[in-house]
């Protein structure tokens, strides 16, 4: 009898080594490939998320598509991002004071007409015209210390005049720190405006400014200065010869 159980429980336990090693083998065996039924209706086809002609409904809302333009802000967006800006601060510059606008006044002074009068007190420049009349215009004058009075006559007129500051400008200004070039192309940015009218062998000009709020003031360093508008009508009224009275 003996025997016998020894006999069985030897036989169960070969049968069972031979089973744990075929399930060993068959773990690291090529598996069938997978066969897909043809019954597009068969359950586990909806298991795959995108079953041919089955419309799946999304839960979560869809994302709106990103505008390729910004939408216009509303009303509480412009008045939120105009308290919140800093506001710029506009810089305004002197504005001239209308009576130094050219303009036809009467003359009743000795001089003939054709001839240029410059009051450096009322800073007002007059080309005397016939019938008692003159055309006056507002001008900028010699600044304390560089005052000056005589006649003279226009000797030269140029458009767009280049500069050359004297030597004993570029010498004063350096004083102060402030560096003159020695020669200065005409144009916009020259000091001495569109035209420029010279008198007799003096370093004067009569010309335009790039400057037009000086005008009225005295400013300059013994010139006279024009608005462009004006010494651009002043020199076409006038010729090389014309006689400059300065008071």
């Amino acid at each position: 009898m003996k025997m016998f159980l020894r006999s069985v429980l030897g036989a169960a336990a070969l049968l069972a080594a031979g089973v744990t090693s075929s399930y060993a083998d068959d773990r690291y065996a090529d598996r069938p490939p997978v066969m897909v039924s043809p019954d597009l209706s068969a359950p586990w086809v909806l298991q795959l998320g995108r079953a041919p002609g089955i419309v799946r409904q999304n839960r979560q809302v869809a994302q709106q598509p990103r505008m390729r333009y910004a939408q216009p802000a509303q009303p509480d967006q412009v008045r939120t991002a105009a308290v919140q800006a800093p506001a710029k601060r506009l810089v305004k510059r002197p504005q001239i004071n209308p009576i130094y606008l050219p303009q036809e006044v009467a003359y009743d002074g000795p001089q003939k007409p054709g001839t240029i009068v410059i009051d450096t007190t009322q800073n007002f420049l007059y080309l005397v015209e016939k019938n008692g009349k003159a055309r006056r215009y507002g001008v900028g004058t010699g600044k304390p210390g560089f005052e000056w009075s005589g006649t003279h006559k226009i000797t030269n007129k140029r458009v767009w005049p280049d500069w050359r500051p004297p030597a004993v400008m570029i010498k004063r200004e350096a004083a102060k720190g402030r560096y003159l070039p020695t020669y200065l192309a005409g144009g916009e940015e020259n000091p001495l405006g569109a035209r420029a009218l010279y008198l007799g062998t003096t370093e004067y000009r009569i010309h335009g400014t790039n400057q037009p709020w000086t005008i009225g003031g005295a400013v300059s360093s013994g010139c006279i200065r024009m608005r462009n508008e004006d010494v651009v009508d002043l020199y076409e009224r006038v010729n090389v010869g014309t006689t400059v009275v300065v008071i």
